[in-house]
């Protein structure tokens, strides 16, 4: 078996394995949320829990893949970043006189 392809059987194991951990997780959180929705420290802890070892799989998964996931961002959208409608004329023309 040639480096290479042991290498890609291994991340494809790590890949399977993070699978599965989120299926067992999904699992657990189906248990958990009639507990949960009486106690609201556990929900707190348990939210810090799963966010956690969610950030240690995608982790984990970047470098299995070198694909890096956008991060979700929270906030008001900032303003419109496009300029004035006679720049985007311009640039339309220009891309036409090229043609």
């Amino acid at each position: 078996m040639s480096l290479l392809q042991r290498e890609q059987e291994v991340k494809l194991a790590l890949i399977e394995s993070i699978a599965h951990s989120q299926q067992a997780l999904a699992r657990i959180l189906d248990s958990v949320a009639s507990v949960t929705a009486h106690s609201e420290v556990s929900a707190r802890n348990l939210a810090e829990n799963i966010r956690l070892l969610s950030r240690y799989q995608e982790e984990m998964s970047r470098m299995v893949t070198g694909i890096r996931l956008a991060r979700i961002q929270q906030g008001e959208p900032g303003l419109p970043w496009l300029k004035e409608p006679e720049y985007a004329v311009r640039i339309v023309r220009d891309i036409q006189e090229e043609c």
